[in-house]
């Protein structure tokens, strides 16, 4: 019994894991600008370690989906994720 109560804890951990390890690689930053026809938004933000950006910047992210978008406005405070997709860096989660 003993061993299936761990067993039971070790999986519940794992399943859990994911979920810290996105929450904690988020992006911090500030919408400075968005272009909807475009489908970009302007970030002010700061290092980036996923792209060995060790300093903040201000960069203009395509977004993976238009409607990403809609979850900001210009001078909103966030979190971020983005990936490099074919050379662009494109936004994949934002949450207020």
């Amino acid at each position: 019994m003993k061993s299936i109560v761990t067993l039971l804890a070790l999986a519940f951990a794992l399943a859990l894991a994911p979920a810290v390890a996105t929450a904690q690689s988020l992006i911090e930053g500030t919408v400075t600008k968005i272009d909807t026809a475009a489908s970009k938004i302007t970030i002010k933000h700061g290092p980036i370690k996923k792209f060995d950006m060790d300093e903040g910047m201000t960069m203009v992210f395509a977004v993976k989906d238009r409607s990403l978008l809609d979850k900001a406005k210009s001078g909103d405070k966030i979190k971020f994720d983005a990936d490099n997709v074919n050379g662009q860096f494109v936004v994949t989660r934002i949450e207020k």
